[in-house]
């Protein structure tokens, strides 16, 4: 079966505007039972021209139509929901937020991402306290991190789980009662390595999660070839969703906009650093030179020192080491 590429973002977008296929999804990944789940109508992604430095001034777009730097809207993308998911006290409220990125080189943005999270007024509520009083909350928050670049240090394991353990720190014991305090200044994430889905299949979320293995593309990226069949029953419809998209045109040519955009970031990311590189090669000379002055002008006071101390006059020893009299005369004003 043919499928669109779910590692684009317009195809992300595609997939996870299905309500049902959206619930099907999360829920398997924070193994937790949604039971209803809103769409947030705000997506992100990261102006480059606001986030970094210009590029450099050399620098020319691959050709007359693609877009400028300060045109890019790309490398993160966001997109939030709020849930009510079944848990042992019963159905909760949280805020599910999923962040994809093809590249993992800027911590930053998911972080700032994550504090802008805390600071919204929507996502805190107002309750009563045990001891009557209102108190205001925070909706706890999952954050799920689509990564299409591995890790550095960690490897061969396609999802992480980082869940917030609370325990007695004299005992080592571990505390299971929740308190708001903690749920509103804490969270679980959950963190999947896209190059590392293809090598295991050892349970079912893995199975659903290998949609975005990139091992299955054809001739062109935008399009996967997988097995519907490969996939638990109660996960085909986000298949059939992805097969969908494959149909669309819209959504292809949106792919082929993504291509073109990540290929001017990445020449960009290239040109400046070939820029730094070659900054830091000048400072170095430069730094270099001014040691040889310094070394020069040491041995140029020295030589001025011997001569004066033999008592010869200032034209004599400026005649002598070849140099201007201020320059003798400003070193023997410091004797």
């Amino acid at each position: 079966m043919l499928i669109a590429n779910p590692i684009y973002d317009v195809v992300f977008k595609y997939l996870m505007e299905d309500s049902k296929v959206a619930k099907l999804l999360l829920s398997a990944i924070i193994g937790t039972e949604i039971v209803s789940l809103e769409f947030r109508p705000q997506e992100y992604a990261i102006n480059v021209e606001t986030n970094r430095v210009k590029a450099p001034q050399k620098y020319v777009p691959r050709s007359a139509n693609a877009p400028k730097i300060s045109d890019l809207m790309l490398t993160v993308y966001r997109l939030d929901f709020s849930a009510k998911i079944k848990s042992e006290e019963g159905e909760n409220l949280v805020i599910i937020e999923v962040q994809k990125a093809k590249l993992a080189n800027d911590i930053v943005r998911f972080r700032r991402y994550l504090a802008k999270q805390y600071e919204r007024e929507d996502n805190i509520l107002s309750k009563k306290a045990r001891k009557g009083k209102t108190i205001k909350v925070g909706i706890p928050i999952i954050s799920i991190y689509f990564l299409g670049e591995e890790l550095d240090s960690i490897h061969n394991i396609p999802v992480l789980k980082v869940n917030n353990e609370v325990t007695d720190l004299y005992s080592g014991v571990a505390v299971l009662q929740k308190d708001d305090f903690i749920e509103s200044l804490t969270h679980k994430s959950y963190i999947i390595s896209i190059p590392d889905l293809g090598k295991k299949r050892r349970n079912e979320l893995e199975m659903l999660l290998s949609v975005f293995d990139q091992a299955n593309r054809q001739d062109s990226n935008h399009i996967l070839n997988v097995q519907e069949d490969s996939f638990p029953e109660k996960y085909r419809p986000i298949i059939r969703r992805l097969q969908k998209a494959g149909t669309e045109s819209k959504l292809r040519e949106r792919m082929q906009d993504e291509d073109d955009i990540l290929s001017d970031f990445i020449e960009y990311e290239h040109q400046l650093a070939e820029a730094e590189k070659k900054l830091a090669a000048k400072d170095k000379a430069l730094e270099e030179l001014n040691q040889e002055l310094q070394t020069a002008q040491i041995k140029l006071e020295t030589s001025v020192q011997k001569l004066w101390a033999k008592g010869m006059k200032i034209a004599e020893i400026a005649d002598l080491l070849g140099v201007a009299e201020s320059e003798v005369k400003e070193i023997v004003e410091k004797l």
